[in-house]
């Protein structure tokens, strides 16, 4: 008598249960490590806006909207990885840069579309810094 080989399909079943478990909680951590490290480039880009608005004011005693005349590319300037777009703002004498997100970025960390910096140091909102 020859023996059989091979694999039923209890087996195959149980092996596609247990890769569909671990892909239920490996999934949701895998984009939350994506959201998280896109965000890392959003705030980047606030702080070097920032950085370059204090050199202006400086400079010019003022603060100013234009990205262009702080030296970057665009007005709105869209970050290296172009899931956030940032721009200031000047109102009632308070500079406000702020972080948009964009595209895929806007739907997968949706607490975090929109993240500002004022000219005080004033951060929101504070889980994403």
């Amino acid at each position: 008598m020859k023996k059989k080989t091979g694999f039923t399909l209890i087996e195959v079943m149980i092996t596609v249960v247990i890769i569909g478990i671990l892909a239920s909680i490996a999934y949701p951590s895998y984009t939350g490590f994506i959201a998280k490290g896109a965000r890392a480039d959003g705030l980047a880009g606030l702080m070097a806006v920032a950085n370059r608005q204090e050199q202006y004011y400086l400079d010019n005693r003022s603060y100013t909207t234009d990205m262009t005349k702080l030296g970057f590319n665009a007005d709105p300037w869209v970050v290296e990885n172009t899931f956030y777009e940032i721009d200031s703002t000047i109102a009632a004498g308070v500079l406000t840069i702020s972080a948009t997100a964009k595209g895929v970025q806007a739907t997968r960390d949706s607490a975090c579309a929109s993240i500002t910096l004022t000219d005080s140091g004033l951060r929101s909102p504070e889980e994403c810094w």
